[in-house]
């Protein structure tokens, strides 16, 4: 069975990306998603081992001490880390994996793993970003002020992806978001790999 491709996805906290990547899932049962642990209170509607593994920073810690993360960043007061165990598990099943971390743990991601790609999804303006994040109604004024405040230094970082997607049209964008993963599988190294068998019958002799 041939390795799947690791992608990481990042954004500013507002852009959209959670949900962009929820539909992509949807479309494409080809492609897992590592579930992150954080020291982060869990929000109303989440699910322990869905969407976080929420776990105390003491067994946070004792986590990195073993090496457990393939990344790991403090954010807003949080840790959040990306299990190598996760991740190789959806990987060796031939799966397609997606990180939805930031761009700091975007960085550790490259350097231990270079062959994976990166995509950035920004909001089409600051406008929208702060409507998004207002219409979340979990925070208050000062936590959201915070938040676009971080956001600026957060999308200084896109040159660092591989691709940049604006999250204006949702559907448009979930679209241009799938053209990524089908690109990226028509690539010349991946159909060696996934298609070798096919590729070898297709050049031998008659």
């Amino acid at each position: 069975m041939s390795k799947g491709q690791l992608y990481i996805v990042s954004a500013p906290s507002g852009a959209g990306k959670t949900s962009l990547v929820k539909a992509l899932l949807e479309q494409d049962k080809t492609i897992g998603v590592s579930v992150s642990h954080t020291t982060r209170a869990q929000r109303p509607g989440e699910i322990d081992g869905v969407h976080y593994h929420f776990v105390s920073q003491d067994v946070f810690r004792q986590m990195i001490g073993e090496g457990a993360f393939i990344e790991h960043a403090e954010v807003f007061g949080n840790f959040y880390g990306t299990s190598v165990v996760a991740a190789e598990k959806i990987l060796n099943e031939g799966k397609d994996v997606i990180l939805e971390i930031d761009w700091q743990g975007a960085q550790q991601v490259r350097k231990q793993i270079p062959e994976s790609i990166g995509i950035f999804i920004l909001p089409p303006r600051k406008e929208a970003l702060l409507e998004r994040l207002n219409s979340r109604g979990q925070d208050d004024d000062a936590v959201i002020a915070g938040r676009m405040a971080k956001a600026v230094s957060e999308m200084s970082h896109y040159p660092e992806y591989d691709y940049v997607i604006f999250n204006d049209d949702f559907t448009f964008a979930v679209a241009e978001l799938a053209s990524v993963f089908r690109a990226e599988r028509c690539k010349l190294q991946r159909q060696q790999q996934v298609n070798a068998r096919l590729l070898a019958e297709l050049l031998s002799e008659v």
